[in-house]
Formats: C-alpha cells, structure tokens, sequence
C-alpha cells in the first residue's frame, strides 16, 4: 500500500493519481486537470449539457456528475483513458457501438491515445435521459 503524502489517503499502487482536496465543484475538478486532459473534460460536460440540458451538475463519488431524478451520468480522468459511467444496462444496450472500448458493467474507457467519440457519449446521455424519465 502506499500513502499519500499530502492527503494520507492509502493506494495499492505507488504515487497512484488521485485529487487530494476537496471537490467542491466540477469546474474545481476540472481544474486540477493537466491543460489537455482539461480540454477533454469541458468537451465531455459540453455534450452532456447538450443533450440532458435539465440536469443538474454536482460532484458524487468524487466524480463530476449530472443529476436528473437520480445519478444520470458520472465522468472522470484517470491516467490512460476517461471514465465514463452511465449505470449499468448501457454496456449492454450499446454494446455493438463499443468494440474496441475497455466496458465493465455500467462503465466505460476512452483512452487518452483516441479521439474521443463525442456523438456516442451524446446517444448515452439521451438514451440515459429517456430512461428517468419513464420513472
């Protein structure tokens, strides 16, 4: 294990990449970014702005997140790809659009050598929309 100097918060990795302060918002998050990984970050929230434009930012998880009825989508950056988290059935119900991405269930990678594939993300996140909404 290691521990984090700064936050003495324990790793299983060492000098695993982490956000030591508080997260109080997701331009706070954003900001503790390195500059390209920023710009990737505010593309993201634009297209879930987009598309799920009732939502509501906020942070859980430690995550940035948009709220709409419940958890609608979380994203975060990690230090090969970007983290996507649409819950749980969209691996499955986008899995033909997914080949070629590391998924898990309720989670997917874009990895950081790829350009990012915005107009999935937007389908997610309106396909993520319609599903609270018939709650």
């Amino acid at each position: 294990m290691w521990k984090c100097p700064k936050c003495l918060r324990e790793f299983k990795n060492i000098q695993q990449s982490h956000f030591c302060g508080q997260i109080i918002s997701i331009d706070d998050y954003i900001a503790d970014q390195a500059q390209e990984i920023r710009q990737l970050l505010q593309a993201i929230r634009n297209t879930i702005h987009a598309n799920a434009p009732h939502a509501v930012e906020k942070i859980s998880w430690q995550m940035p997140t948009f709220w709409q009825k419940e958890n609608l989508i979380h994203f975060a950056a990690f230090k090969n790809h970007i983290g996507l988290y649409p819950g749980g059935e969209a691996t499955s119900v986008f899995s033909d659009r997914l080949i070629g991405y590391k998924t898990s269930k309720g989670a997917i990678q874009f990895p950081l050598d790829k350009p990012i594939d915005y107009d999935l993300i937007s389908d997610i996140v309106r396909w993520r929309v319609e599903q609270v909404n018939k709650k």
